[in-house]
């Protein structure tokens, strides 16, 4: 491929060192010609890692835009970040790719969508659980109308221990809330879209604080700082859509269940339904008999996403925003579903400080 779309990549933390940076080195439409962070390590290790000697680094994200050589960047920085960056990106003439959340709250989301629209660019927001084998082949089937009506689902994301304790996971402020924005968000996502309803009515939620003051806590990642530890631990919600439609969102990370499973979804119609709990399973009736089918998901391709370096969720991401700026393909997620995904979240948050259902409209 001769035209290579150069990306410049804001925040070189966690999230960029364990999937964007690698799958965007082996995507061969792109190339990474500039790193921005606030600690100018993380930039010149980044720089290093991923980039060539001659890519430029950046401490402030306001001078890498002024680069016109750069046709899209890459937004991965704490939550609190991520509309002000994209909003700047945007009006600069930059494609953007965001992290998950979209943003901290509805108002934030519909300020990047705002400046999408008079930009004329590509906004993408970075929920790559949808490019799991798993996921895609879900997909298929509810788009085939396996289900029928899909009028129950639920969305999971629990974790038993396994509190994030580096960077600003835990930072309510930065981060606009605790495992519901983190991974719940996820979880979400992937039952909206394998329901294909984004119209939500109204919402409850509640949240919890149980776990965060503990300490000898028996953490996947290490005991967590207490005074730190802002954001709540669990988060439920229940949301009923106008079409009379339900969810159940679920999320945690760190409750006392021996069976904890994160970023999945189950959903259930009038003509069949599908869980993740034990690998993907279709529900059924056949000749009049109860039947639950496993498809082998290690047949196949997912040669649709065309470019992609390989199967793995986080290329085919890569791969595709990469299509939609040179070819002008159509985004596998589109940030108005994931405005949508931010509203739903906030409406739960506001349910816990009312005490009171939150309404969409």
């Amino acid at each position: 491929m001769d035209k290579k779309v150069r990306i410049g990549v804001i925040g070189c933390g966690g999230i960029a060192n364990g999937k964007h940076m690698p799958a965007e080195k082996r995507n061969p439409a792109a190339e990474m010609v500039a790193f921005c962070d606030i600690i100018e390590e993380r930039a010149l290790k980044a720089r290093e890692d991923f980039g060539t000697p001659e890519c430029a680094v950046y401490t402030d994200y306001k001078q890498l835009l002024k680069d016109k050589s750069i046709d899209a960047v890459l937004v991965l920085t704490p939550n609190n970040e991520h509309c002000r960056i994209t909003v700047d990106a945007l009006n600069a003439g930059k494609h953007v790719l965001c992290e998950k959340p979209m943003a901290m709250n509805y108002a934030e989301a519909k300020k990047m969508l705002d400046a999408r629209d008079k930009s004329g660019k590509i906004l993408t927001i970075g929920y790559q659980n949808r490019f799991r084998p798993d996921s895609l082949y879900l997909k298929k089937l509810a788009d085939d109308g396996m289900f029928g009506d899909v009028y129950y689902a639920e969305a999971i994301a629990i974790r038993r221990r396994a509190v994030p304790t580096w960077g600003v996971f835990i930072d309510k402020e930065k981060q606009g809330g605790g495992p519901l924005i983190d991974i719940g968000t996820h979880a979400l996502d992937l039952t909206l879209f394998m329901m294909n309803n984004y119209e939500p009515a109204y919402c409850v939620g509640k949240t919890f604080h149980k776990l965060n003051n503990q300490r000898e806590t028996g953490n996947a990642w290490g005991d967590w700082d207490v005074e730190k530890f802002t954001a709540e631990d669990s988060a439920f919600g229940f949301v009923v859509m106008k079409n009379g439609a339900v969810i159940y969102l679920k999320s945690s990370w760190a409750l006392n269940m021996a069976d904890p499973k994160e970023a999945i979804t189950t959903i259930c119609g009038d003509k069949a339904g599908a869980d993740m709990l034990d690998g993907l399973r279709i529900n059924t009736v056949m000749a009049g008999k109860q039947v639950m089918i496993k498809p082998d998901l290690n047949a196949g391709s997912v040669a649709f996403f065309e470019g992609a370096a390989s199967g793995e969720p986080a290329d085919l991401e890569a791969a595709t925003f990469t299509n939609a700026i040179l070819k002008g393909a159509k985004l596998y997620v589109t940030a108005d579903q994931a405005a949508v995904v931010t509203h739903i979240l906030e409406g739960i948050y506001k349910s816990e400080e009312t005490g009171k259902p939150y309404y969409f409209d």
